[in-house]
């Protein structure tokens, strides 16, 4: 069997467990340029190549740039919507659809879906961003998540790391950076294996794969 990055373990194979799950967060509006959307739309094709799955907040922008490039791919993206159902979510946000495999529909607006989708992922890719893009480092950071840099896409990504030192905060988060899609990958990979899977793994092994019937 061929091995895509770490979707495919020993681990994985012997406890049936979900393919590490990327998270991009970034800008949903204002100017993009062409070379930060060739290196957005690596980072989805990085991220399918790989096998892992793509979620974002099902939003245009940033964001979707992965998903584009992960739909080229043939790459699994899970959006986590903002809207109550589909209509609501065309037609009041007016956000994407292409290149999702899947798209939850939590109801709980742009600010309230941030929890739902920092918690859905095992690592968070920051690039760009605004005010909304902060709010969700804020809850990514506070968590104590895998956190990548993708830096040389503006916003608040270039200083990052000068709010990080002004939070002084020892929140567990590990936070790293680099300008190459691959490469920051792949450094979240290795920090996903020391940390979090080990911890998965354990799980497994005490755990029913099929679940547990409720007693009645």
């Amino acid at each position: 069997m061929e091995t895509k990055g770490c979707a495919v373990t020993l681990a994985a194979q012997k406890y049936p467990f979900p393919v590490m799950t990327v998270g991009i967060m970034g800008s949903a509006g204002g100017f993009i340029a062409e070379e930060i959307k060739a290196k957005l739309r690596e980072l989805g094709r990085c991220v399918a190549r790989r096998g892992y799955v793509l979620i974002t907040g099902a939003a245009p922008g940033m964001p979707h740039e992965t998903v584009l490039g992960a739909f080229e791919s043939d790459g699994i993206v899970v959006g986590v919507s903002p809207a109550l159902n589909l209509e609501e979510h065309v037609t009041k946000y007016l956000s994407p659809t292409r290149g999702y495999r899947a798209i939850v529909f939590t109801g709980s607006g742009l600010m309230g879906r941030e929890i739902e989708n920092i918690r859905s992922c095992d690592v968070v890719i920051f690039a760009g961003g605004r005010s909304g893009t902060l709010g969700e480092f804020s809850i990514a950071f506070d968590e104590g998540k895998i956190i990548g840099i993708l830096k040389g896409t503006g916003g608040i990504t270039d200083h990052l790391s000068d709010i990080i030192r002004m939070i002084d905060k020892n929140t567990g988060a590990i936070v790293t950076y680099d300008t190459d899609p691959e490469n920051l990958l792949g450094k979240l990979e290795e920090l996903y294996k020391e940390t979090l899977l080990p911890q998965y793994t354990r799980l497994m092994e005490q755990h029913n794969p099929d679940g547990t019937p409720n007693p009645e």
